[in-house]
């Protein structure tokens, strides 16, 4: 009996898809997985043909989860904010928008990757309609499972078929990540051997002191910085990209906060800050960092006296600040008797106006019946809080 030639293409076909992976080196990959792990939008920017697709196909099942391709372009605006379904009284129940198949999917799995292709040939009206999906998680009236993260691709307006810049409310909204092939990686890749992207991995005890601080860099960082808050590109190609705003360092907080509780290399941090709040401002925040030095918040709980406040007033905040969240993460009577401790050599420093923005935040942590008392330290600071009536609830010292 003859062959069917149909299947013995089929299986040459399949030979020639057979690979095996080795583990990435790229920043651009390394920056991928740690902005996805943050649960964080991603864009990524490249040109066709130079598998984006084929990588966040790989990271889904690297990291377990179903992935849903939507390619924006094809679609209408209600696709993505929901069809009206008129019920029986809709006086009394309203009317609610009804989600398209691939929504109702992945909310069925309650995980998986959402992968909106061809974003940027996507016309303005239906970007107006991504921003909900984006930003509220929500497609029509079914909200997103907290486990479902969201990448989109797009082509460069030159190379983008009717391709459109984005708008910069939807901008604003995703990491940007500028994707580019090696040739010695395509070269390798077809002959058998593709990177695999490695997914950052959290380690629990590094989780509040890693937030604890990359809160205390954030705000070290804008206090110096204080026009670098918020900052729209004058061209409509920058406010297209990334760039700084309240809800970009917001993301940029997450990102030092994963970097650091998983051990994350500097480039693919570097890479992903870049993404959220540009290049220019991802730069300096880390520039900021590596200066700052800034040394465990939870050792300095436990050894208040020997803790050195340093001069500089951006600085003294951003230690504060750690200092501060590191309480609220544990809070106890011991560690914030310990911050007390911190807050007041601020006072001593000749510096009470950094102690007392941290010195309320503090004072929020105390027990309504005030049986937590300050130590004498703190009286120079503990006459503004009750002027302010922060503390007058708490039953003042």
């Amino acid at each position: 009996m003859t062959a069917d030639p149909l299947l013995l293409a089929d299986e040459l076909v399949r030979l020639t898809r057979a690979s095996s992976t080795e583990p990435a080196t790229s920043s651009q990959a390394g920056a991928l997985a740690l902005a996805v792990s943050a649960n964080l939008p991603v864009l990524l920017w490249g040109e066709p043909g130079i598998g984006k697709s084929a990588t966040l196909a790989q990271l889904a099942e690297a990291l377990g989860l179903p992935m849903e391709t939507v390619i924006a372009s094809i679609h209408e605006p209600s696709d993505f904010a929901g069809l009206p379904v008129v019920g029986e009284d809709p006086a009394v129940h309203g009317v609610p928008m009804a989600p398209p198949d691939w929504a109702v999917r992945v909310a069925r799995a309650g995980r998986g990757l959402l992968f909106f292709d061809e974003l940027s040939s996507a016309p303005p009206a239906v970007q107006a309609a991504l921003l909900r999906v984006v930003l509220e998680r929500r497609v029509g009236s079914l909200p997103l499972p907290e486990q479902v993260r969201i990448v989109a691709a797009g082509n460069p307006p030159a190379s983008a078929a009717d391709g459109w810049q984005l708008s910069p409310p939807l901008a604003n909204r995703f990491v940007h990540l500028q994707w580019t092939h090696d040739p010695r990686t395509v070269a390798r890749g077809l002959s058998g051997t593709w990177p695999a992207v490695t997914v950052p991995t959290v380690k629990p005890e590094r989780m509040a002191s890693a937030l604890a601080r990359s809160r205390g860099i954030v705000a070290g960082f804008l206090t110096a910085r204080p026009g670098l808050a918020h900052h729209l590109p004058p061209d409509a190609a920058g406010r297209g990209g990334a760039w700084p705003s309240p809800r970009t360092w917001e993301m940029a907080l997450r990102l030092l906060t994963f970097a650091d509780a998983s051990g994350a290399d500097r480039e693919a941090l570097g890479a992903a800050l870049a993404g959220a709040v540009g290049d220019g401002a991802a730069i300096e925040l880390l520039t900021f960092a590596e200066e700052l030095d800034l040394p465990d918040p939870d050792r300095v709980l436990a050894r208040p006296e020997d803790f050195a406040l340093p001069e500089r007033g951006d600085r003294q905040l951003a230690f504060l600040t750690a200092v501060v969240s590191a309480v609220r993460s544990r809070t106890t009577q011991e560690r914030w008797t310990a911050a007390c401790v911190v807050l007041s050599k601020a006072v001593q420093a000749g510096a009470p106006d950094v102690a007392v923005g941290a010195a309320f935040d503090l004072a929020q942590l105390r027990p309504k019946d005030a049986s937590w008392r300050y130590p004498p330290e703190m009286d120079a600071v503990i006459e503004v809080l009750t002027l302010s009536g922060v503390d007058r609830a708490r039953g003042g010292r």
